[in-house]
């Protein structure tokens, strides 16, 4: 599959405005190992080679184990706290949004965890990935390390 255009030679003024957006997810407060299984877990859902394989080495670079991020894929079985399962869940529903509206059930699930401001910056940190991803997608951001 061969790229479309870079997005971000094309208008990078977008581009920056995206990456303030992951600025301030980085710097919400929010624990960066929370980030990080968001990032990955987001862009499984959305098919994103690129960004699957960017954030999960991040997320070894910064200490999370191989075990985990092959097991983000089943999470509701995986080795995960109560609050990692809620954010899961709450990246999951609003990025499945098309699916179903974000149900109340995981709603009450992520207020158990999290309180206003944090769930506010995890909604951020689900809707840049979701961002990424899709501009990633649509024109498809080569990725040399995936080269054949």
């Amino acid at each position: 599959m061969s790229a479309r255009l870079d997005y971000n030679k094309i208008n990078p003024q977008g581009s920056r405005a995206l990456a303030g957006l992951s600025g301030y997810v980085e710097k919400s407060g929010l624990e960066r190992s929370l980030i990080d299984l968001v990032n990955v877990r987001v862009s499984q859902i959305n098919g994103c080679a690129y960004c699957i394989r960017v954030h999960t080495e991040e997320a070894v670079e910064r200490g999370e184990t191989h075990r985990r991020l092959h097991l983000l894929r089943v999470w509701p079985e995986g080795p995960f706290s109560a609050r990692e399962r809620a954010a899961l869940a709450w990246a999951e529903a609003i990025t499945l949004v098309d699916r179903a509206p974000v149900s109340d059930e995981i709603y009450a699930l992520a207020r158990e965890h999290f309180n206003d401001q944090d769930l506010v910056s995890l909604s951020y940190a689900a809707i840049a990935i979701n961002a990424w991803n899709r501009l990633g997608i649509a024109f498809r951001k080569p990725d040399p390390a995936l080269a054949g």
